[in-house]
C-alpha cells in the first residue's frame, strides 16, 4: 500500500498564519463556539476562494485550521512584515473587543487581555503605532454580529 502525502493547503502560507492567529485569538477565553467559527467559515471561504462551487471544499480546511489552536508564540514569528504584524494586531484587537459570553461578563475578560498583551510583546510594534491601531479600531468599531464580516473583508484587501 502507498501512502498519499497530504495535498497542500489550498490557501497561502501567509493566508493560513493570519487565519491561525486570528483563531487563536479567538480560542483564548478556552472557546470557540460552533456559531463563532461557522461565521468565521462562511466568510473567509468566500474571501479566499471567489468561485462558490469551489468554497466547499475551503470550509472543510478551514474548519480543521480553526480546530487547531495553536500558541501565539508559534505563528507569530511566521509573520515577515510591519504592514502582516499591524494587521495581526488589528484583528486581534477586533477578535477580544467582539463580545462576552453572557451579559454580566465583561467585553474582554482576563484570558482575553493577557493573550492580547502577549500578542503585543510578541510583535514588538512601536507603542505609537500599537496605540494608534487600537484607538482606529475603537473608532471604527462594527457591532459584534458584523466582525466576521469586517475580518473577512480586511484579509481580502491584505490578500490582494
Amino acid at each position: 500500500m502507498v501512502l498519499q502525502p497530504p495535498s497542500p493547503p489550498s490557501i497561502s502560507p501567509r493566508e493560513m498564519n493570519l487565519l491561525r492567529i486570528a483563531a487563536s485569538m479567538a480560542w483564548c477565553d478556552g472557546e470557540l463556539s460552533a456559531e463563532e467559527a461557522s461565521v468565521m467559515i462562511e466568510r473567509l471561504s468566500a474571501v479566499f476562494e471567489h468561485s462558490p462551487e469551489k468554497q466547499e471544499p475551503i470550509k472543510v480546511e478551514l474548519q480543521s485550521y480553526l480546530d487547531q489552536n495553536i500558541p501565539l508564540d508559534e505563528l507569530v514569528p511566521k509573520l515577515k512584515t510591519q504592514e502582516e504584524k499591524e494587521l495581526v494586531l488589528r484583528l486581534g484587537y477586533e477578535v477580544i473587543r467582539a463580545s462576552a459570553r453572557s451579559p454580566e461578563e465583561e467585553v474582554v475578560n482576563d484570558d482575553e487581555t493577557l493573550a492580547y498583551n502577549r500578542l503585543k510583546q510578541l510583535l514588538a510594534l512601536p507603542s505609537d503605532v500599537m496605540t494608534q491601531i487600537e484607538n482606529e479600531v475603537e473608532a471604527n468599531r462594527p457591532p459584534s454580529e458584523a466582525l466576521f464580516d469586517a475580518l473577512a473583508r480586511q484579509l481580502g484587501a491584505f490578500s490582494q
